[in-house]
């Protein structure tokens, strides 16, 4: 089945409607945002490692390991990435484990734009989604018209989901605005032809952050713009996702879906390859969010190498035997 993220309700964009004042102006937003309670660093870290520690056993682990493979968008972003590649990846996200036709589907395939139809016609009507990175990833350093055609192209050719990246050099200066209107416009040009929409997650490349405290605003101000997922990294600097810096976002998530009623998804992406690792997050997620954020629709790991690790540790519970890394394809 397509992986769908409702419409907001009536009650839930009355409510997105009433917080307008918030986002007016500059002046109101920066006000906004920098009223936001301030980050106790030490209790979240602790926070984060006590979670950390959960155990999972048994059924509840097979479960654990199917339900993060269904999360997973399996990404290849290299300068070197072929239509023959891109087939190769989309054939493993249907099929990920060959001995075992049992194993779940990933939930997407992530690609550059220009890999979009090709990635499309691969998976079909399979369910398995296509996103896309967009406006000039990893560093979105170009002008705003030329972010917004990489944005439009990515959806014509045929993707579900459009993975943008904020200016961090507006944000880290201070111009909250410019980064606000900018996603809206994003979100705008992900709207098709037919009044349908690709799915919008917005990244923040939290290592170049600075602070928690800057995570906090980064992910209010998106999800004030209209995100559907907000994102931790592009796996493309040294600091990419952190349980810290996860579990902040999550509580984000929760507190504006208090507020508002509207459910956004969140994304951990770069530097997740265990499946000790990925345990960890959802031990995360269930309990700042709770089991209707324990589905694709609102959780994902963008860690491409993780999945390999998942399919070994499947293979143990099924077989009682380790595998190791020569028995699954390496991407």
């Amino acid at each position: 089945m397509p992986i769908t993220v409702p419409a907001y309700g009536k009650e839930a964009a009355g409510r997105l409607a009433s917080m307008a004042d918030m986002t007016a102006d500059d002046g109101a937003l920066r006000r906004f945002l920098h009223g936001l309670p301030g980050v106790d660093a030490v209790g979240l870290q602790a926070r984060a490692a006590t979670l950390g520690t959960r155990s999972i056993k048994t059924t509840a682990k097979a479960y654990a390991i199917d339900l993060a493979i269904s999360m997973i968008d399996l990404t290849t972003l290299e300068g070197a990435d072929t239509p023959g590649k891109v087939r190769a990846l989309c054939a493993k996200a249907l099929l990920p484990d060959p001995t075992d036709r049992t194993a779940p589907r990933v939930a997407a395939v992530c690609v550059y734009p220009d890999m979009v139809a090709t990635a499309k016609e691969a998976l079909g009507d399979s369910g398995v989604h296509v996103a896309s990175v967009a406006t000039a990833f990893p560093a979105g350093r170009v002008a705003l018209p030329v972010k917004l055609a990489d944005t439009r192209d990515a959806v014509a050719a045929g993707a579900d989901e459009i993975d943008m990246v904020i200016d961090r050099g507006a944000f880290l200066a201070g111009r909250y605005m410019a980064v606000f209107e900018e996603i809206k416009a994003v979100k705008e040009a992900c709207v098709r032809a037919d009044g349908s929409a690709a799915h919008l997650k917005v990244i923040f490349e939290t290592g170049e952050l600075q602070t928690y405290d800057n995570v906090r605003r980064a992910s209010w101000l998106a999800m004030l713009a209209g995100a559907d997922f907000i994102k931790t990294s592009t796996g493309k600097v040294a600091v990419n996702a952190t349980p810290p810096v996860t579990l902040l976002m999550l509580e984000a998530v929760r507190d504006f879906h208090e507020t508002t009623g509207i459910q956004v998804g969140v994304k951990p992406a770069g530097g997740i390859r265990t499946t000790k690792d990925a345990v960890k997050y959802l031990v995360m997620v269930n309990e700042t969010l709770g089991e209707p954020w324990l589905t694709a629709d609102w959780f994902r790991f963008g860690a491409s190498s993780l999945l390999n690790d998942l399919l070994m540790q499947r293979q143990k519970l099924s077989t009682g035997r380790y595998s190791g890394p020569d028995y699954v394809t390496v991407d």
